[in-house]
């Protein structure tokens, strides 16, 4: 007798509950933890700042009254302006400086390209604050260069270093290897058939650089220029080493928090800094989107041809970029082992002990130590697994289009946003995370929210490149998601997991701004040690600390460089099998 036909048979298929298996459980479980860490991590805090700057002292709602009575103020206003001026001549010297450099190195036969390009990267080890005491030891009042650069030149050139000019050439600095990095990925590719035509049509060098170069590399130098304008409009390390009284809004929060207790306005100020990085982060992520328009399948690798005029121009301009990049290095390295500058210039190691300075000893270097180590270890995870369960994953689109917003919001949000935020988030004692504040935890939090963005673009860009049908096949034949990610996805993208976990020490080492609100007195940080023996007037081992810093991260990306090539070889010889 057969089996009579089931209700559910005679609905339609879109009303027929599928059964969800034991791997969608999963995936949906880890997809919304995901966005439930996010939501901790970046958007409550940001919702909870909005709703200090809209209160009084006294937890009153006034509406916009603080943004009314910080335009109001002279001061204050005037800082907004002083914070303008400083990005714009930044950037415009920053960019230019960047764009010749990297042309230089993608567009001309100079030799030397790999010792230019690692020389452009140093100062992405250090803290913002060392390029400050390195021009103070080379232009302040017993500058090297101010007294005559040792009876070389004429004594007593004065460049007025404590003010806009010193803020200007630090962020410059600063930014330089920024828009250098992405100036170099615009100018590495590009179709020669363009300039094959440009030489047919007898068009000149100006022309061509003018109708050819520049647009190939348009979005390139638009994402370079907000992104230099909003690393000098948010920085703080350089205007507080080298700012004196030239008051900008990264050193009103500071004052304004540190110094008056008044978190209402500091919280105003936040939201004022928030505005032009929500606007670079804008700009940005358009131009990425258009970026790759111009190269097709059919493009020509650009040529290189020697000429001799135009090369040895491009080489001058970089040994004076790279010497001038060494010698802000070797003033801080200078700082740190001479004895008393000017008067006695005998080598010593006493300033790399901090026992009887502000910088209280090894402590803040070791801190700095280990929760640069955790951040890199569980940031490089929480990345990674959350990039895949967004790239990867095809449950709940929603949620994982949610995510990858999320995700990608942290690249607007200044540091020192961040770590105000944090500070009314997790200093509330209804939050039940309030245990986290004054803790490793925070730090590690405010890292890796910090600089989140940045390692989850590096992530998504390199479970992209692998193909879906691995996780068909293993969908196909049973096997759980979870050992395909270990097994297949893991060993596969083992460089760019390195390579996260780099960026996350190495800029967790460095960042003052994200972390400057939020240690606690006896987990003082390397950076924060930096700041106050600045403060102190104990600049030599303010430098010391410094090159440590310096001479950590340079090992940690050393190391970096071996794991990879030792990868590279191996996947070589496995290829050749």
């Amino acid at each position: 007798m057969q089996n009579e036909p089931s209700e559910e048979s005679f609905l339609p298929a879109s009303l027929v509950r599928k059964k969800v298996s034991r791997d969608e459980w999963i995936q949906r479980v880890l997809l919304v933890l995901m966005l439930a860490t996010l939501a901790i991590g970046v958007l409550l805090p940001l919702i909870d700042l909005f709703g200090k700057a809209l209160v009084n002292e006294a937890g009153t709602f006034i509406g916009f009254t603080n943004f009314v009575t910080y335009f109001s103020t002279p001061a204050l206003a005037r800082s907004l302006g002083n914070t303008l001026y400083i990005s714009a001549v930044t950037t415009a010297v920053s960019v230019t400086f960047a764009f010749l450099y990297a042309y230089a190195l993608h567009r001309t036969a100079i030799k030397g390209k790999a010792f230019f390009k690692y020389i452009a990267l140093l100062p992405l080890f250090a803290p913002t604050m060392m390029h400050g005491i390195a021009l103070t030891y080379l232009f302040g009042n017993q500058g090297i260069v101010t007294n005559g650069f040792f009876g070389l030149l004429p004594a007593g050139i004065d460049i007025h270093l404590y003010g806009p000019v010193g803020i200007i050439l630090a962020e410059i600095m600063y930014t330089f290897p920024q828009a250098f990095l992405i100036l170099s990925v615009s100018l590495a590719v590009a179709d020669y058939t363009l300039y094959e035509a440009a030489d047919t049509l007898r068009a000149g060098r100006m022309r061509t650089f003018f109708t050819v170069t520049l647009p190939g590399v348009k979005y390139g130098l638009i994402s370079a220029l907000f992104v230099v304008f909003t690393l000098s409009f948010t920085d703080f390390g350089a205007p507080k080493i080298v700012g004196g009284q030239y008051n900008v809004l990264a050193t009103d929060i500071y004052k304004q928090v540190i110094g008056q207790q008044n978190m209402a306005m500091g919280a105003t100020v936040g939201m004022i800094l928030l505005v032009p990085a929500l606007l670079a982060f804008v700009v940005d992520r358009l131009a990425e989107r258009k970026q790759g328009a111009f190269i097709t399948a059919k493009s020509k690798p650009y040529r290189l041809d020697k000429k001799p005029v135009r090369d040895t121009i491009y080489a001058v301009y970089c040994l004076l970029i790279a010497a001038g990049i060494l010698v802000v290095l070797g003033a801080v390295l200078l700082a740190a082992l001479v004895k008393v500058w000017p008067y006695d210039l005998s080598i010593t190691l006493a300033h790399f002990d901090f026992t009887n300075v502000a910088g209280e000893g090894l402590t803040p270097y070791w801190n700095s130590l280990l929760v640069a180590g955790i951040s890199a270890v569980i940031g490089t995870v929480v990345t990674f697994t959350n990039a895949y369960l967004i790239e990867k994953t095809r449950v709940l689109p929603a949620v994982r289009q949610t995510g990858y917003f999320l995700s990608i919001m942290p690249m607007a949000l200044p540091g020192l946003v961040i770590g105000l935020a944090y500070i009314f988030f997790f200093n509330n004692p209804g939050n039940p995370l309030s245990w986290m504040y004054g803790t490793v935890s925070i730090l590690v939090l405010a890292n890796i929210v910090h600089f989140y963005s940045v390692a989850f673009i590096t992530a998504t860009s390199a479970l992209k490149k692998l193909d879906k049908e691995f996780e068909l096949v293993s969908e196909s034949m049973s096997v759980p998601f979870y050992k395909t990610f270990f097994r297949v996805t893991v060993p596969m993208t083992l460089p760019a997991i390195f390579e996260i976990a780099v960026y996350y020490f190495v800029n967790s080492m460095v960042t003052i701004s994200a972390v400057i609100f939020l240690y606690a007195a006896d987990l003082k940080l390397a950076a924060v040690a930096i700041v106050n023996m600045d403060d102190a007037g104990d600049i030599a081992p303010a430098a010391a600390m410094s090159v440590l810093i310096l001479v950590t991260n340079i090992l940690a990306r050393l190391v970096y460089e071996l794991i990879t090539h030792s990868i590279q070889k191996r996947t070589n010889a496995w290829q050749k099998r």
